[in-house]
């Protein structure tokens, strides 16, 4: 078995420092040691004037020509956010049993929203319907069981036994879509985790994952319509959490849906970022905030049909956002001249289904899709999981196999990997490198505090803290040798530069040699490691991908971030050493995507680049359905609609570049072959190393920067 390529790292020889060594520089500085959520606190900066400036244009917003315009530019941003739907295929729907019960008919079903991509569904109906019955699509949030957990139960059978039909069907990832199981068969994931791991890949590629969600509930729409006992000028969608979420996306791109009720999800930017952050990957449009989304938009594109936005005053998505969206929506509809189409109900609960706001939402679609009656709520008696089973063992994909997420985004990747497997110059990649990451060429470091200095046999070591580009300070440590300097050497570690100043690791062999080695800390790494918001949804092999969909919302990647970062500190290393000392970059693991991107831009700041095992490329993370989510920060959205690492490695300078054991987006090292085909017109050029020899790394090293 092939070994994961930091593995072949121990032969660095990380050796604890000597106890009475202190390589921390941030605990000196009080007022900056913390230095909460620097990454963070840097998009949130970016996503602040882009929220201001929409809410500045919005409040000009008086007439209803002016609105009307206004409804007219968010169809448009919307359609460019979701991506472009398939063709409507044939549904191909497919009825697996019938259940009655206390007046109420369920009929289960699968279709095709996709050419084999099932979705499992049932319709909750009066068992004896008089004529043709108005319709609600029933989205349901993040339960493990999908509809059929209790809080979503209960609602859809009274909306039944008030003489509404209700189409439920499983999310992806949830009910009987669930994609990844362990051994034992047993979920491997969570729901939120279900959507957010393959989901997050469809980023990479350039497509919302929120499109393969909203086409499901578009599709569920032309399954309603089909049927002759249903109403098409009379349908409703609702939906709590993360159905609230698919309900208000659904109903704002889909004409046909005339009364929605998305309940716990709508708030505004600003206040879900300040709280908990972006949530999961479908909840994450491709540069949503950058293009002026906010979630008010989901329902003033719609207005002046009826809405209801159901909420709770402790609910996870703020509820002050709530009535900000509330009371600049409530602007648009009485521009439109329709201001008691849109409601708002609110209960003293947390992110929960109350019986005031289930009671409300019945009364608002009996008056709106025409169906009068008594709003109350009854006792229902609940089906068993097992009773609502679509497919005999609770699971399509066991019983119908099929397309999921997985396969779809790997087809939509294949289907954008256009660009050129040869030659592709060195200027237009550097132009589509800054735009992509939107990076900002930082101006000279402001600020340079000498922090105090360590004393090694043969070295010692400086101390520094530089203001970054945003309001942090990165901590630096500068092994200097007593003897003249053959170079500096700049090494970004992914574990931080405290590990990396080890002795008998190989930042020390390098300066034993002769060589000057600057350490630092980037955001997110050793002393900088709070640079997310803690929490959220989107933790998954304890990598803070709400930190990297706050960047995708904003069009500012990480990416662009750390490279800003490296750009100063090799400004920094420059104006120290004197103009005959050449400076080289050496990036371990996950930082060596970011700085072979950041030497494409910056090409005369490095005499020459060493990458110890790093991903060979952004296509690799597709090869296999399990990929290690902590490369995904190293991946600007979109990118693989433009360049690929291993393009940026043939355009670097003939033989200044040294990559010693890449790996593949399963974090597997390479072979000699792959090395070959992935490095294909790249190996003749520099120098690639596999896997198989890399016992002696520091050696490889110490010959190349000769």
């Amino acid at each position: 078995m092939k070994k994961i390529v930091l593995s072949l790292l121990a032969v660095v020889g990380m050796v604890p420092v000597f106890a009475q060594e202190d390589l921390t520089v941030l605990n000196y500085w009080k007022f900056h040691k913390s230095q909460p959520h620097v990454l963070y606190s840097q998009l949130m900066s970016r996503t602040s004037e882009q929220l201001g400036e929409r809410s500045a244009a919005v409040s000009q917003l008086k007439s209803r020509a002016e609105w009307t315009q206004r409804q007219k530019k968010i169809a448009g941003v919307l359609k460019g956010l979701a991506g472009a739907f398939p063709e409507k295929t044939p549904l191909n729907p497919v009825k697996t049993g019938t259940i009655e019960r206390d007046g109420v008919r369920v009929e289960k079903l699968y279709f095709e929203s996709r050419p084999g991509y099932y979705v499992t569904a049932a319709l909750f109906m009066p068992a004896h319907p008089a004529g043709k019955l108005p319709a609600i699509v029933y989205c349901s949030g993040h339960s493990p069981n999908g509809f059929r957990a209790e809080a979503y139960q209960r609602i859809m059978i009274n909306y039944a036994k008030k003489g509404f039909a209700v189409l439920a069907f499983d999310p992806i990832g949830q009910g009987e879509r669930i994609q990844y199981l362990k051994s034992d068969g047993k979920p491997r994931f969570g729901p939120t985790h279900e959507h957010s791991y393959p989901g997050s890949l469809s980023f990479v590629s350039g497509l919302s994952p929120a499109n393969y969600f909203i086409w499901d509930g578009i599709r569920a729409v032309d399954y309603l319509i089909s049927r002759n006992d249903i109403d098409p000028t009379r349908i409703g969608i609702a939906g709590r959490s993360g159905g609230g979420t698919q309900s208000a996306y659904i109903a704002a791109m889909d004409d046909r849906i005339l009364a929605a009720a998305p309940e716990c999800y709508l708030t505004t930017f600003d206040k879900l970022l300040r709280s908990q952050g972006p949530q999961d990957a479908e909840q994450v449009f491709f540069h949503g905030i950058a293009r002026g989304y906010d979630h008010a938009d989901l329902l003033e594109v719609r207005a002046p049909k009826p809405a209801l936005m159901v909420t709770t005053t402790n609910d996870m998505f703020p509820i002050e956002g709530a009535r900000e969206v509330y009371r600049e929506v409530s602007r648009a509809y009485a521009a439109l001249g329709s201001k008691q189409n849109i409601q708002m109900v609110e209960d003293d609960a947390p992110h929960a289904s109350t019986k005031k706001n289930r009671e409300a939402s019945y009364a608002f679609f009996q008056k709106y899709l025409n169906q009068p009656g008594n709003a109350q709520e009854e006792d229902v008696k609940l089906f068993t999981d097992e009773e609502l089973h679509v497919t005999p063992g609770g699971n399509v994909y066991a019983s119908l196999k099929g397309e999921n997420l997985y396969t779809l985004i790997a087809k939509q990747t294949a289907g954008v990997l256009h660009r050129k497997k040869g030659e592709v110059s060195l200027e237009a990649l550097q132009k589509k490198v800054i735009q992509i990451n939107q990076y900002k060429s930082p101006a000279a470091v402001p600020e340079v505090i000498f922090s105090g200095r360590v004393v090694r046999e043969g070295y010692d070591i400086e101390k520094y803290m530089i203001k970054s580009t945003g309001d942090h300070y990165l901590p630096i440590l500068w092994m200097k040798p007593r003897r003249p300097s053959l170079g500096a050497v700049l090494l970004l570690d992914e574990k931080g530069k405290q590990e990396a100043a080890a002795i008998g690791g190989l930042a020390d062999k390098l300066v034993t040699e002769g060589h000057e080695v600057i350490l630092p800390d980037l955001a997110g790494i050793g002393e900088l490691v709070n640079a997310a918001l803690p929490g959220g949804d989107a933790q998954i092999e304890r990598v803070a991908l709400n930190l990297w969909y706050l960047g995708i919302l904003a069009d500012k990647s990480l990416v662009a971030l750390r490279m800003e970062e490296i750009k100063r500190l090799g400004d920094f290393i420059r104006s120290k050493i004197n103009n005959k000392q050449t400076l080289s970059l050496i990036a371990t693991g996950v930082l060596g995507a970011d700085a072979l991107q950041a030497t494409v831009i910056s090409t005369d700041l490095f005499y020459k680049k060493i990458l110890i095992g790093p991903l060979v490329s952004f296509e690799s993370l597709f090869e296999k359905p399990e990929y290690r989510t902590k490369f995904l920060p190293t991946a600007p959205a979109g990118v693989l609609q433009h360049y690929d690492l291993p393009q940026l490695a043939g355009v670097q300078k003939a033989q200044s570049l040294l990559v010693i054991g890449p790996v593949s987006g399963e974090g597997v090292t390479l072979s000699q072959e792959e090395v070959q085909k992935q490095y294909a017109g790249v190996v003749e050029k520099q120098q690639i190393i596999p896997g198989e020899s890399t016992s002696d790394t520091p050696a490889h090293i110490i010959r190349f920067l000769k």
